[in-house]
């Protein structure tokens, strides 16, 4: 039987409870540092060399929609009732809003080091100390809303701008992609400051901190804003179905991406599954 993922603005006080002491736990175990890892890993951008599938790709979307499925199998694992929240950041705004709450998240970072002192995954707590990350700092930092250059998180139209596009994707398959679904959520933009960084981009640049970047897992923050994108997704797959995952083949000889990108029957790494059998997930979960 499919879980259900919900609102994190909807649970309960002891489903919110089971979802960080489930949390804490894979962090005990040292099972959450190996996502932390498994995403820097995959991080790779259009200036490198090799195979992109985590991000400025078409996979971004299958490739996170597995991520976070091996997640809450971990998570699951510790409490088969715990299914990963996500965080309508349509609606919920600000900094004092859900999920940046003591019993939750816990709050934004302090002025002068933006290390997060309140809630459970507060360094001081001594459960939340960062092992993987692309600087040796050890606590978990964020900005909410960005204090001295401050921008605001998407709007409901912003995510329509992106939902009415009927194609998944468009060559050349990157960040530099002006049409197609994908890029339009995962909003790489032009230009400078803060109108290169929409939607999906630019809620990781509203929160900062150690959203910023390829260890963004860090913050359990991700998994909440990457489930909300992941139900983008669905809500697309049902307004412009029969259009599916593109590029349905590899990009031909000669073409820029050739090798560089993920075709809708190709593996992708680093699970054995391909984007083709990630589009319709209705039998492990949905959302309520």
């Amino acid at each position: 039987m499919a879980y259900v993922r919900r609102d994190v603005s909807t649970l309960t006080s002891a489903e919110r409870r089971r979802f960080v002491k489930a949390m804490l736990e894979l962090k005990r175990r040292g099972e959450y540092d190996e996502f932390v890892r498994i995403h820097i890993e995959h991080y790779v951008s259009d200036g490198e060399g090799g195979l992109r599938t985590a991000h400025m790709a078409p996979s971004f979307l299958p490739w996170h929609r597995k991520f976070l499925m091996e997640l809450e199998k971990a998570l699951r694992r510790v409490d088969a009732s715990v299914s990963l929240p996500y965080w309508d950041w349509t609606r919920d705004r600000t900094a004092s809003s859900v999920p940046w709450t003591s019993d939750l998240l816990g709050g934004n970072g302090r002025s002068w080091d933006r290390q997060v002192t309140t809630g459970p995954f507060a360094y001081r707590t001594g459960n939340w100390t960062l092992k993987e990350g692309v600087t040796d700092g050890e606590f978990l930092t964020r900005d909410l809303g960005r204090r001295r250059d401050p921008i605001a998180l998407p709007t409901k139209s912003d995510l329509e701008w992106a939902l009415s596009d009927p194609v998944y994707d468009v060559s050349p398959w990157d960040s530099t992609s002006t049409r197609g679904f994908r890029n339009k959520l995962e909003g790489w933009g032009s230009g400078r400051g803060s109108a290169a960084w929409r939607t999906h981009n630019r809620v990781h640049r509203w929160v900062g901190g150690a959203m910023v970047g390829g260890a963004s897992v860090n913050d359990p923050v991700f998994w909440l804003h990457h489930a909300f994108i992941d139900l983008q997704w669905q809500r697309w797959q049902r307004r412009h179905s029969p259009h599916r995952y593109l590029p349905a083949t590899p990009p031909g000889s000669g073409h820029s991406q050739q090798g560089r990108v993920v075709a809708r029957h190709e593996r992708l790494p680093p699970w054995d599954v391909t984007p083709d059998q990630l589009e319709d997930v209705s039998r492990v979960y949905r959302y309520g």
